[in-house]
């Protein structure tokens, strides 16, 4: 395997959750906003998971939900907040804040 390759694959984000999990990248927020009512319509809870820069979004994610849609019933369950460590390119490792929001039918 080429090391471009390799260096692909290690840079993925691990995706082999459950299907109830949506995970914000750099997609317009109401893209984020949508795929999460969508899985709503079909499971009783969903989880918003961002890390680094990308939590802000998914606060905002789960607050567009909440705000924009009160007769609909949603609510917010469990908020983890944590950090994992990952290797950058130079071989020098750093800590990533996490975060996991629950958003489910009242």
């Amino acid at each position: 395997m080429s090391e471009v390759q390799q260096n692909t694959q290690n840079t993925q984000p691990q995706r082999d959750g459950p299907r109830d999990s949506i995970y914000i990248g750099k997609k317009p927020l109401m893209a984020y906003v949508t795929s999460t009512l969508i899985q709503l319509a079909n499971q009783p809870s969903v989880t918003i998971k961002a890390r680094g820069l990308s939590i802000g979004r998914a606060v905002d994610v789960s607050q567009i939900i909440l705000k924009r849609m009160e007769n609909a019933g949603y609510a917010i369950g469990d908020v983890r907040i944590g950090s994992e460590t990952l290797q950058a390119e130079d071989g020098r490792t750093r800590n990533v804040s996490t975060i996991e929001i629950e958003v489910k039918k009242a």
